[in-house]
């Protein structure tokens, strides 16, 4: 009826350590496809062995048009290097954006290093890492990406794929108002507001609902603070930092599991994914006991695929 279907994201864990690696944990970075009308896939991070994980996953490296890095200690960007390699290797042609706090400064570091020439357009995107405002970093017909600072020990930021809300058309209302079931009066309805079918005048608001589009966000590295709440409200995927599980552990600059928990119910996030775990937790059923009775809440290991 010349109106857009709602897409899907997929997420996959590309690597959820927190530091330093593990024998089961890689670096930071998480792949996001989203596919409706048209396919968008990202990073959010690009950490040491990124591009390995890629090829384990299956994944297609070279339809990563933008990395959002979230902020630039080494386990959080120090895949790029290699991935940037690979892609010139490959032939890449069109451009890649990377995104983050003081990213024109990094990415023109990274560009510099080596003597290899890239054949393809590499552009930085800063992105503010200072006050309380939510950001829009990229915005087409189907998503906008987003980003609000965090708190950490260096400039950092989150961010926030967000799937546009979508006007569908009730087809027992339509069918009420005598409107066919498909044709091109529809796609003149929704973008004039209105229309004249057998000499009477229909607005789009009679026979239509709204259907909210997706959300799905990522903290990054943070302590706790309000902006990841005002990012992260009503997400249907919030991605949150949670590198101590024990109350007592020391914490430096990041955020313990229960702080993560009243983050997620503040937000009212409908699904609660922890990750960046220390290596301090190398059973994985002590940090399973945490989330007993806890059904919207997973601990992420890496090459797990959340479904939105």
């Amino acid at each position: 009826m010349g109106v857009m279907n709602m897409g899907q994201f997929e997420i996959t864990f590309l690597g959820t350590t927190a530091g330093i690696p593990t024998k089961y944990r890689n670096h930071a970075s998480i792949y996001i496809r989203y596919q409706a009308e048209q396919e968008f896939c990202c990073l959010f991070d690009c950490g040491e062995g990124t591009q390995k994980q890629i090829f384990s996953a299956g994944l297609n490296f070279m339809r990563i048009d933008d990395v959002f890095i979230s902020h630039w200690h080494a386990d959080h960007f120090a895949g790029l290097l290699g991935l940037l390699e690979t892609m010139n290797l490959e032939k890449r042609k069109d451009e890649l954006r990377i995104y983050g706090p003081e990213a024109s400064r990094f990415v023109s570091i990274l560009l510099s290093l080596g003597y290899g020439a890239k054949k393809f357009a590499v552009k930085a995107i800063d992105v503010e890492h200072d006050g309380t405002e939510i950001q829009t970093l990229l915005d087409n017909d189907e998503i906008s990406v987003q980003s609000i600072p965090m708190k950490h020990s260096i400039p950092a930021v989150a961010y926030a794929v967000v799937e546009k809300d979508r006007v569908k058309i009730n087809k027992e209302k339509a069918k009420a108002m005598g409107l066919p079931e498909t044709g091109p009066l529809y796609k003149k309805l929704k973008d004039d507001g209105s229309v004249i079918f057998k000499d009477k005048k229909i607005l789009l608001e009679d026979v239509s609902f709204l259907e909210y589009g997706k959300k799905v966000v990522y903290s990054g590295d943070t302590m706790p603070n309000k902006n990841i709440v005002k990012i992260a409200k009503n997400a249907d995927l919030l991605i949150h930092d949670s590198t101590f599980f024990t109350e007592g552990d020391y914490v430096w600059h990041h955020a313990m599991f229960d702080e993560v928990i009243k983050i997620a119910e503040q937000a009212q996030a409908k699904k609660l994914v922890l990750t960046h775990i220390s290596r301090r937790y190398p059973d994985f059923s002590e940090l399973e006991n945490k989330i007993k009775g806890m059904p919207n809440t997973v601990i992420a290991k890496d090459f797990m695929r959340v479904v939105v």
